[in-house]
This record gives C-alpha cells, sequence and structure tokens, in this order.
C-alpha cells in the first residue's frame, strides 16, 4: 500500500500524522511512504530525518494525495483541499475529522465518495477514545497554562496570579468535564496552586476523581444550577465535554457570562466538537481570544498544534498500530476484524455511517455493515 503523509495547511497547525519511526515500520511491512516535503518542520523534525528511514519526499501536495491508496492527516481537510479529497476514488483518509461540528467537511467527503475515518470517533468496550485521548492530554494540561496567561492584566485577564500568594487567595479554576481532558486539566490546575473544582454528571466518576487527587481538589455533581453557581464566581473555566461523535452540549449561556467575574477567563476545549459554550467559536493560535460580556473565550480549536514536537509523538505512537493494520489488512478486512476501528469509520463511498453526524446535519444515516455490502 502506498500511504502519503501531507503537510498540515490549516492555519497555526504545526503537526505532522506521522513520525520517522512510523515511517520505518510501515516500510519494514513492505509499505511505500511518501511524505510531503517539510511536513515535518512545524514539529521540529526535517525531511532527512522521514528519508533515512525509508520515506520518498514529495514536492507537491497533489501528487502525494493523489499516489496515495490511504492518506494520514492530523487535522480534518479545509477547504483548499477537498479538490485532492477525489483525486484517488477508492483513497482513505485518516485523520482527526470532527465532522458533526463541520458540515462543509461532511459534504466534501460525501462528494468525494471514498472512504473517511476518524481517530476521535475510534472507542475500545470500555468507552475509552486511543486516538483522541493523546491529544485530550495534551489540551488539558495546556488549559490551565493558557488560562493562567490570559488571566493576567497585559492579555486582557482580571490581573489574577493563579497559583496567589502568601495572603492572597489563588485563582478559582472551574472544570467542567472529568473526562481524559478535564483530568489533565486537573492535574495541571491542582500542580499550580489553584482552588480546583471539577463538575460531571457520574456520580462514580467524581468518586475515582476525589481519590485520584485526594482532596485536593473539590468535586461537584453536575446540573445547570451546579454550572451556573459554580461560574460565577470563578476566575477561570475550562469546559472539557464530550459526547462521542456528536456536537459539544451548551453548558455556559451568554447571561451566565454576563453575570460572571469581569476579566475571567473561558477556555474551550470542547470546541472541535462545536464548544461548551454558546457562544464559542473556533480561533487560532495566532488569533487566539475575543471578548464575551466582560470575559475573555479562548477557543483554538487545535490547542495541541502549539507544542507540535510533543504532540506529533503523543499522536503517533497511538494512532501507529491502527495505520499499520489498516495497511496490512486493507479497510474493509481491518474494520471487520476490529470492531474500536469500525467504529471510526464515519463516511464510506458517499454514505454517512456514525449516527451522530448525520443527526447533527439532517442527513440520511447508513449503518456501516449496509455501506460495505453495496
Amino acid at each position: 500500500m502506498i500511504i502519503g503523509v501531507p503537510r498540515e495547511v490549516k492555519k497555526d497547525e504545526y503537526r505532522v500524522a506521522i513520525t520517522p519511526a512510523g515511517v520505518r515500520e510501515l516500510t519494514s511491512a513492505g509499505h511505500i511512504v511518501h511524505v510531503e516535503q517539510g511536513a515535518g518542520e512545524g514539529s521540529s523534525i526535517p525531511d532527512g530525518e522521514y528519508g533515512a528511514t525509508g520515506a520518498k519526499i514529495v514536492s507537491e501536495a497533489d501528487e502525494v494525495w493523489a499516489g496515495a491508496d490511504m492518506v494520514l492527516k492530523v487535522k480534518e481537510p479545509v477547504g483548499e483541499e477537498y479538490h485532492r479529497l477525489g483525486l484517488h476514488p477508492e483513497q482513505v483518509l485518516f485523520t482527526y475529522l470532527h465532522l458533526a461540528a463541520s458540515r462543509d467537511c461532511t459534504d466534501a467527503l460525501v462528494r468525494a465518495g471514498n472512504v473517511a475515518i476518524a481517530y476521535e470517533t475510534v472507542r475500545l468496550p470500555d468507552g475509552s477514545l486511543p486516538l483522541l485521548t493523546p491529544m485530550s492530554e495534551v489540551a488539558g494540561r495546556m488549559a490551565p497554562i493558557v488560562a493562567a496567561q490570559h488571566i493576567m492584566r497585559p492579555a486582557g485577564g482580571r490581573g489574577t496570579l493563579v497559583c496567589g500568594v502568601p495572603g492572597v487567595e489563588s485563582a478559582k479554576i472551574v472544570i467542567l468535564g472529568a473526562g481524559v481532558a478535564g483530568m489533565a486539566a486537573a492535574t495541571l490546575a491542582v500542580g499550580l496552586h489553584a482552588r480546583v473544582f471539577i463538575l460531571d454528571k457520574n456520580l462514580e466518576r467524581l468518586r475515582q476523581v476525589d481519590h485520584h487527587f485526594r482532596g485536593s481538589l473539590e468535586t461537584v455533581a453536575s446540573s445547570a444550577h451546579a454550572v451556573e453557581q459554580q461560574c460565577l464566581d470563578a476566575d477561570i473555566v475550562i469546559g472539557a465535554v464530550l459526547v462521542v461523535g456528536a456536537r459539544a452540549p451548551k453548558l455556559v449561556s451568554d447571561d451566565l457570562v454576563g453575570r460572571m467575574r469581569a476579566g475571567s477567563v473561558l477556555v474551550d476545549i470542547s470546541i472541535d466538537q462545536g464548544g461548551c459554550f454558546e457562544s464559542s467559536r473556533p480561533t487560532t493560535h495566532s488569533d487566539p481570544t475575543f471578548r464575551v460580556h466582560e470575559s475573555l473565550f479562548y477557543c483554538v480549536a487545535n490547542m495541541p498544534g502549539a507544542v507540535p514536537h510533543s504532540s506529533t509523538y503523543a499522536l503517533a505512537n497511538a494512532t501507529l498500530p491502527y495505520t499499520l493494520e489498516l495497511a496490512n489488512r486493507g479497510w474493509q478486512e481491518a474494520v471487520r476484524r476490529d470492531p474500536p476501528l469500525a467504529e471510526g469509520v464515519n463516511v464510506v463511498h458517499g454514505k454517512v455511517t456514525i449516527e451522530p453526524v448525520a443527526e447533527a446535519h439532517d442527513l440520511p444515516y447508513t449503518p456501516l455493515a449496509e455501506a460495505m455490502s453495496h
């Protein structure tokens, strides 16, 4: 199989979908890897390192796409890439897609007629998301750091030192969601000596969180009332909620934001799935924030892209076994043998095969088995 790895073109995206070690694994298994020239530069991986492990360096993106049986990416295709989706009609695209939050990308994939497999919906029997987890960990750990920066007065915040000083209280950080990203955010927030409150609907999960942190944060059963009460006097709110494959629920209304502390900072890790604050809209690393009432919203849609060297290796460590499976067996046999991987299949030959995406865009839903039978 020929695997193509194009350079990411989404604004401020510096990650790359494979490492030189991954190239060696694929080429050792008999596959051919084409890496677009400069694809790894943003992650501090020069072309020479890919070449040394067996990759062919290709100068043009169109050539990478047209020649590949499978394209590996980090982020969903953007408008300037849509024409490339149809260059190879039987091609497999393996990347983060977040289709419930993007009708344009969904329509482009449906029109292209190939197979789109999303990292973020590959799901193990215990409900965990092995290909989303590493980036959720990165984004979660980044969230208190970027919030601490933006709550400083020069960045437009209220001028609070997150960790406090003797005689002055530390910042109150409220985390919505106790999943992977929420726990990662809590780890950093506790490490910054903030006053941390984490909300989740799952009481058993809150018991686990309480045990894990040994009383160094507060757990709160989530409800509309609890979210309001905790946010009103928060310095920082971190949204870390996820409904697999679907749009994120809106938990913080503009009305509530209008009653929060002036200069508070809200970080929406859920923005890839539409965001969990009413006025959330995607931003970029070069222009990361905007104001809602007197609060500052940080809604960067590719937070891990700011630390691409770490993120690329964390992501590639997780995706490589699935990439090898797809390459060695072909996508149909791979998903028949691996039910978690089958859950990652979002679009097949013009049919949407994941129900939350079909519902989000009022499109017909086709079960995967039916789509594969045609």
